[in-house]
């Protein structure tokens, strides 16, 4: 029995190929993004469409998924805090091992290492975590909405994109006794 949903669309059958090496299936689909598919600056909104060109290949191990996924991000300006969205593609790939069997075919249960690659599940697998790598480490760790955004200004929060000689007028407290007297002083004069 498999723990996968066939149904799902992230979940890819390769009944086809069969345990051959060399045998190859091309796949050109979309799907809906999965839910959480991001950072917190910036994500893939869920229910977007994700573009995928794969290719599925037997392998003596398993199946050897390559291929590429075209995502659109959205999120905002980790500097002006305006929002920004871009298409962005990213590389796939992964190798899904075979589950080791015994000497009459049947699955033998291990237990699951670090290093341990993911398994195929009666011919299915999934390919949402490896969408989900793929995607989160090619995200920006500092999204800008232009590679020379000046931010916002510190004082008022003014966006120094849209006004970039915005200044204030700041006295040093260093300074500000003499300002004052500056003040008496064209108050004298009228």
């Amino acid at each position: 029995m498999t723990s996968l949903d066939p149904r799902s669309p992230l979940v890819l059958d390769t009944r086809e190929l069969g345990r051959r090496a060399g045998a190859m299936k091309q796949m050109q689909f979309s799907v809906a993004a999965p839910a959480d598919l991001g950072v917190a600056m910036v994500a893939v909104p869920p229910g977007s469409e994700i573009d995928f060109d794969i290719r599925l290949e037997s392998v003596m191990d398993g199946v050897l998924v390559t291929g590429t996924a075209l995502v659109t991000v959205a999120g905002e300006c980790a500097r002006c805090l305006e929002p920004l969205a871009f298409d962005m593609e990213v590389d796939i790939q992964e190798l899904f091992e075979h589950p080791e069997t015994d000497s009459r075919g049947r699955t033998i249960e291990g237990s699951l290492d670090d290093d341990e690659l993911p398994k195929l599940d009666s011919d299915l697998l999934d390919l949402e975590p490896t969408l989900r790598d793929a995607v989160v480490l090619a995200l920006p760790p500092v999204p800008l909405c232009q590679p020379d955004c000046l931010g916002l200004c510190v004082e008022c929060g003014a966006n120094l994109n849209d006004e970039p000689e915005h200044k204030h007028d700041v006295i040093d407290a260093r300074w500000s006794a003499l300002a004052d007297l500056v003040a008496k002083d064209g108050d004298e004069e009228e």
